[in-house]
C-alpha cells in the first residue's frame, strides 16, 4: 500500500535513505531534513512495515525532482519503486508541475517509465544546491532523466 509519509515514519525512511547513502548511491538525508519535507515523501508499507520510500520535491515553477527513492534490500524487482514514483508522478500533476527529472544510477529503470534520458547541464543550476554535500562533487556519476507531463507518461508506464 502507498501512503503519504507522516511524522512516525520518519525514522524508517531515514534508515532506507541510509542503507542507500553508506553505499554511496544516494545522498544523506538528515533527520531534521525528512522532517521539514515529510510532505513531499512517499511510503510503501507491507505487513504493517514501511519497505519503500520516494519523494517529489518542487524545484522551481513547474519543475520537480524525484529523490530518495530507495526499496528495502531484497525488495527490489516487485514493482514498488515504479509505483512509488508513479505516486510522485501522479502528485506532480495534481500540483501542476511541466517537467520532473531525476538523478540516478539506474536510468532504465526510470526510461520505462516514460522518462528521457538528459544532460545534467540542461536541468537549471538552482537544483544543484544539494550537490555540494555529495562526496562525488563536482565529479558527479550519475544520470540525469526527464519526464515532460505535457506530453503524458508514455505507454511504458500505463502497463
Amino acid at each position: 500500500m502507498i501512503r503519504k509519509a507522516v511524522l512516525k515514519d520518519v525514522s524508517r525512511i531515514y534508515e532506507l535513505i541510509e542503507a542507500y547513502a553508506r553505499k554511496g548511491d544516494m545522498l544523506p538525508r538528515p533527520i531534521s531534513e525528512i522532517y521539514g519535507y515529510i510532505r513531499s515523501f512517499f511510503v510503501y508499507e507491507r505487513d504493517g512495515k514501511i519497505i519503500a520510500t520516494c519523494s517529489l520535491q518542487v524545484c522551481l515553477d513547474g519543475l520537480g525532482e524525484v529523490r530518495s527513492l530507495a526499496v528495502e534490500e531484497g525488495g527490489e524487482g516487485r514493482g514498488v519503486g515504479r509505483k512509488l514514483v508513479l505516486a510522485c508522478i501522479d502528485e506532480a500533476n495534481y500540483l501542476g508541475l511541466e517537467r520532473v527529472f531525476a538523478l540516478t544510477y539506474s536510468p532504465g529503470f526510470f526510461v520505462k517509465l516514460g522518462f528521457s534520458n538528459t544532460e545534467k547541464e540542461t536541468l537549471p543550476h538552482k537544483i544543484w544546491g544539494e550537490c555540494v554535500k555529495c562526496s562525488k562533487f563536482p565529479n558527479c556519476d550519475e544520470n540525469a532523466v526527464i519526464i515532460d507531463l505535457r506530453k503524458g507518461l508514455g505507454e511504458a508506464a500505463n502497463e
